[in-house]
């Protein structure tokens, strides 16, 4: 048994060895397993192109493109704040039913978890001795926080809350501030958030 592992071994050091032997040269060329892989159709850079009409085979970016990092930092709507640094007041997008779905829509996903689906800071994840206490949107602190404001920490993060910046889109973040904002009304309304008609049915009550 001892003879048989060790004409193993040394087969195995044999093969080891013939792997490393460089070999001749030769002039014959290689085998092309993937020939497509190896000889690809394409253009090399500022060769005469047949595929445009203007011969060209350098393409100018299309209107409207934007290299990544390199959004206009002053616009209110990407970065949440005016001119002179400060947040400003009111939402970037109007608000619409379809936008208020997409902003529940992306809270249920990225917020719940931590806030809850009514926002009161009591989400799933404080029930499993979760160190840090999230936010409640209830507080007259966040109530009172400029759209901005809240915009800018979603996509920044805050503390020991994470950014969704890379997560969300823009006008997904946009979105989640309307809906937070509902989610702030549906706790805190008045009699006289009521539309009139509401107003005359709860009197007659």
């Amino acid at each position: 048994m001892k003879m048989k592992n060790n004409i193993l071994v040394l087969l195995f050091c044999l093969l080891f060895l013939t792997g490393c032997f460089r070999g001749s040269r030769f002039e014959d060329p290689p085998i092309h397993l993937n020939p497509n892989m190896d000889n690809q159709q394409k253009y090399r850079s500022l060769e005469e192109s047949y595929f445009f009409e203007d011969g060209s085979t350098m393409r100018k970016p299309i209107e409207g493109t934007v290299a990544v990092g390199a959004y206009n930092e002053n616009s209110s709507f990407i970065s949440g704040k005016n001119k002179d640094g400060s947040y400003v007041a009111n939402n970037q997008i109007d608000l619409t039913r379809d936008v208020l779905d997409r902003g529940q829509d992306r809270y249920n996903i990225y917020c719940a978890p931590c806030h809850s689906q009514v926002g009161d800071g009591k989400g799933i994840v404080t029930q499993y001795d979760y160190p840090v206490i999230p936010g409640n949107f209830h507080d007259d602190r966040i109530r009172n926080q400029a759209d901005g404001e809240m915009f800018n920490t979603i996509t920044h993060g805050l503390r020991s809350m994470p950014a969704y910046g890379y997560q969300l889109k823009t006008e997904d973040v946009w979105a989640v501030v309307h809906y937070v904002r509902v989610l702030q009304r549906s706790q805190n309304a008045s009699f006289d958030d009521l539309p009139d008609i509401e107003k005359e049915k709860m009197k007659k009550e």
